[in-house]
């Protein structure tokens, strides 16, 4: 009996798996929405425990979420956008640069052909592209405007994924009963079990990383603006974003403000408060966010993390991504129960006896 519960859990998890797999292309817009619902639902609860009907708590908590997302996006787009005009209208300078005194170095010590190494082509490309698009927003607007199916795509998710999050917030708890009540009753009490076990890391983690992201990019971002860079902003931002990968944020914000540092000055003395910058950060992610945001409850190795992501982007595209993290904080919660199960079993303890 075991053993077919357990072949039908496999078959299920593989087939759950193909149909992610052949629906991925509309999947973004909800799983973002249960995302949301699932960040929003214990600020819901919390203010329907104080005697709020449970749709005017999910109102409020859809109302400030809407009000930090758009606040977010009204402050950071400008800046955004200020940066990566300044970027590319400065990258055709760096490729100059780089022509005139990097690439007869590399050509007089390895002998490369330098035909290879042309870049002075490259930046004509560069410049010419940026002036002809007339900016960062301008050429969003013009390569949308080309294809209606994008542009159609791009308004049906910022449409669908208000109405979802509503609606899977207001019933979110109707729904996790509902799973609970499908279980057969001798493994209820398993099953909640783990599940409160999962939601619990799985909560941590996500609001805690959430958090340590933002944490970052501002320490990041306020550092590199201090010492003068000019596209800190933007290098500090894309480093908080992608530091829920471990050292992912930090060694590609600090490979990417080395250069622009050096870059902007020329001077190898300039790039000590770069370092300075990313260290700091370092050592407050280590001891101050990570343990004060999410804590020791995750039990994901660096390693494991890396892999999840990789091999989630390998196997789904962009939702696998988005999916690697939450299923590989689930799945650690089932393998240290599997390993407890294990350690208590008849089998371990006659193997240990043995031995």
């Amino acid at each position: 009996m075991r053993l077919g519960m357990l072949w039908f859990g496999l078959a299920a998890l593989a087939l759950a798996g193909f149909l992610i797999y052949l629906l991925s292309p509309i999947l973004t817009p909800f799983l973002v929405a249960a995302l949301l619902a699932y960040l929003g639902d214990p600020l819901a609860d919390r203010l329907e425990a104080w005697r709020l009907p449970r749709t005017l708590a999910v109102i409020v908590v859809f109302v400030v979420m809407g009000l930090i997302l758009l606040g977010s996006v009204l402050l950071l787009l400008p800046l955004l956008e200020g940066q990566v005009a300044a970027l590319i209208q400065a990258l055709p300078g760096y490729l100059a640069w780089l022509n005139a005194h990097v690439l007869p170095w590399l050509q007089s010590r390895l002998g490369i052909d330098p035909r290879y190494l042309d870049l002075n082509s490259m930046a004509h490309l560069l410049s010419q592209h940026w002036q002809q698009a007339g900016g960062f927003a301008a050429h969003l607007a013009d390569t949308l405007s080309r294809s209606g199916l994008v542009l159609f795509g791009w308004l049906a998710n910022l449409v669908l994924i208000p109405i979802v999050t509503f609606y899977l917030l207001r019933d979110w708890d109707r729904l996790v009963a509902y799973i609970g009540e499908l279980l057969p009753t001798r493994v209820q009490s398993s099953a909640v079990a783990l599940a409160r076990e999962a939601d619990e890391v799985l909560g941590a983690f996500l609001r805690g990383q959430l958090s340590v992201m933002l944490a970052l990019g501002v320490v990041y971002a306020v550092g590199l603006w201090l010492i003068g860079l000019k596209l800190g902003i933007l290098i500090g931002v894309i480093a908080g974003v992608v530091s829920f990968v471990p050292y992912l944020g930090f060694t590609l914000g600090i490979v990417a403000a080395v250069a622009a540092m050096f870059f902007q000055t020329h001077e190898l003395l300039a790039l000590w408060p770069v370092l300075v910058v990313f260290g700091v950060g370092q050592v407050l992610e280590s001891a101050v966010f990570t343990p004060l945001l999410v804590g020791d409850r995750i039990g994901l190795h660096p390693v494991s993390v890396i892999f999840a992501v990789l091999a989630g982007g390998q196997l789904f595209g962009f939702i696998g991504v988005l999916l690697a993290l939450p299923v590989a904080a689930v799945l650690a919660v089932f393998l240290r129960h599997l390993h407890r199960r294990y350690r208590g079993s008849a089998f371990y303890r006659e193997h240990d006896e043995d031995v």
